[in-house]
């Protein structure tokens, strides 16, 4: 059903993108009412402006406390047009069939550490109340809360005449109660003194083709900040799968690349190959050479942006020789490099940086309950000297073995190296298994595989303490000539007396790293 706008009420705290809204709606003939600084912009520009007191009878008061909140206004925009009209009339109630309200920023100001005496007055009351009113009439009134609501508005108004589609109104109906839904829950939880509320989702879900497995349904539900559906280049829809993925690809990168690039090869929410090299091409050799066999059908993370150059060991543009990859994820992809994955007509790239995702809270569901908690930042308290021959730490490659554990499913056992040519490598991990012995026994196994003859120059990090000896005597076994662990163990004096017997530099961190 088609609704004209004959009149508009704009009142907003966020001026942008106001201004070719106004100029739209007097081209289209709509009188126009406003508030305060809102109204004095659109008089500097020029534009014929109504002072909503002209509405009210009464002017502002209070400080400004006061400006909208009056039956005149309220009545406008509630009444219901076909069978509260008479009432309406009678009353001398004309409607108002627009309302543009961005709120007062309440969430930035107490981001600022405003006290709270003064951050009251970032309370938005009129605001809410004719939000909620023209949302409640969404059959009669449409109402806009955001600016990039703006445009999408005018195109509506232009196409229709001047009137807006009932679907238009219902659906910016849906985004106003979600915002004053956020509004009133970041109030209420800031005054409470709790932590920050959580998202309110900005948009209807968005289907995935299916699940974990083909006969579950699912979908992503969109929480406001980019969309990573949005971000993909080439190839089909991400899959459920896939986005588990390139969250656990990035993780897997963070404060990795010092001195070099960073790339992970990750596979069922794992890094089976990580690397930092001087080069990205390089780190992408290396990382996938740590398990050859599992990065069939990876995720792969880049930690800066991707040339095509950059992609030349997955042989791309060579049918007979080409690497299968589902996704790779990188801050930016060149042109080259995005003509270059064409040639693959599955493969999508995406665009993601670690710094978007450490910007996000670290959160996750249990029991149809939230989960929250700081992000896993801290590696070590130190490398202190627990038992064994005294050899030096080389603290950059500690770092990159502590990262890569840090990001592989608990029981998790690395073993890294620094190659001839200096670049870090993964040789090889055991992940996710029930006892940390025989995640030992198969980041043993890998090692060998990947590099036979290096395991005397690698080095082993565990992610939590060992409860018993048998996972060093695995590690001592197999040549490894350091164990990197947190300690803590009330077997802590067995392991090390393990580790003097054995020959194996036992380290101890202080920091315990599960991921479950």
């Amino acid at each position: 059903m088609l609704q004209p706008v004959r009149r508009a009420l704009l009142s907003v705290w966020d001026k942008e993108g106001l201004l070719p809204l106004a100029r739209a709606l007097v081209r289209l003939g709509v009188e126009l009412f406003s508030t305060g600084g809102t109204r004095a912009l659109m008089e500097r520009d020029g534009l014929p402006v109504r002072e909503v007191g002209e509405l009210t009878g009464r002017p502002e008061a209070f400080g400004g406390r006061m400006k909208t909140l009056s039956f005149e206004v309220a009545s406008a925009l509630l009444f219901h047009r076909t069978r509260d009209a008479a009432e309406a009339e009678a009353l001398g109630v004309s409607p108002i069939d627009l309302v543009v309200v961005n709120l007062y920023p309440f969430e930035e100001y107490r981001d600022k550490g405003l006290q709270d005496a003064d951050l009251i007055e970032y309370i938005d009351i009129g605001g809410p109340t004719m939000i909620r009113a023209a949302a409640k009439n969404y059959a009669g009134v449409a109402v806009l809360t955001a600016p990039d609501q703006y445009e999408g508005l005018i195109a509506e108004l232009d196409a229709h005449r001047g009137q807006t589609r009932l679907e238009t109104r219902r659906a910016l109906m849906a985004a106003a109660f979600q915002r004053t839904s956020a509004y009133d829950t970041a109030i209420a939880a800031h005054m409470s003194g709790g932590v920050k509320p959580l998202p309110r989702p900005v948009g209807p879900p968005r289907p995935l083709r299916y699940g974990e497995n083909p006969h579950q349904r699912a979908a992503l539900i969109p929480l406001g900040g980019p969309d990573p559906l949005d971000r993909v280049i080439g190839g089909k829809e991400l899959s459920y799968n896939n986005l588990l993925d390139v969250e656990a690809a990035l993780h897997a990168i963070e404060g990795q690349g010092e001195g070099g690039v960073a790339v992970a090869v990750v596979k069922h929410g794992n890094p089976c190959g990580l690397a930092v090299a001087p080069t990205a091409a390089e780190a992408l050799e290396l990382a996938w050479a740590g398990d050859p066999v599992s990065a069939f059908g990876s995720v792969i993370s880049f930690s800066q942006a991707v040339e095509a150059a950059d992609l030349a060991p997955l042989h791309l543009d060579d049918k007979a020789r080409r690497r299968f990859v589902e996704v790779i994820v990188a801050p930016a992809f060149s042109g080259e490099a995005q003509a270059l994955a064409a040639h693959h007509k599955t493969l999508r790239l995406v665009r993601w940086s670690v710094a978007e995702l450490m910007a996000t809270p670290d959160r996750r569901f249990v029991l149809g309950q939230l989960l929250e908690q700081d992000r896993d930042l801290q590696l070590a308290e130190g490398w202190a000297h627990m038992a064994g021959p005294a050899r030096p730490v080389d603290e950059g490659l500690a770092a990159f073995g502590v990262r890569a554990c840090r990001s592989i499913k608990s029981n998790a056992i690395v073993i890294v190296r620094r190659t001839p040519a200096g670049a870090l490598q993964l040789l090889g991990m055991g992940a996710g298994q029930p006892n940390r012995v025989r995640s030992a026994e198969i980041a043993v196994a890998r090692a060998a595989a990947t590099a036979p003859g290096a395991l005397g120059d690698g080095c082993a990090i565990s992610d939590a303490f060992l409860p018993f000896r048998d996972t060093l005597d695995v590690l001592a076994e197999a040549g490894v000539p350091m164990l990197i662990q947190p300690g803590g163990s009330l077997r802590d004096p067995e392991v090390a007396a393990a580790a003097d017997a054995r020959g194996v530099t036992l380290i101890r961190t202080g920091t315990r790293h599960f991921r479950h």
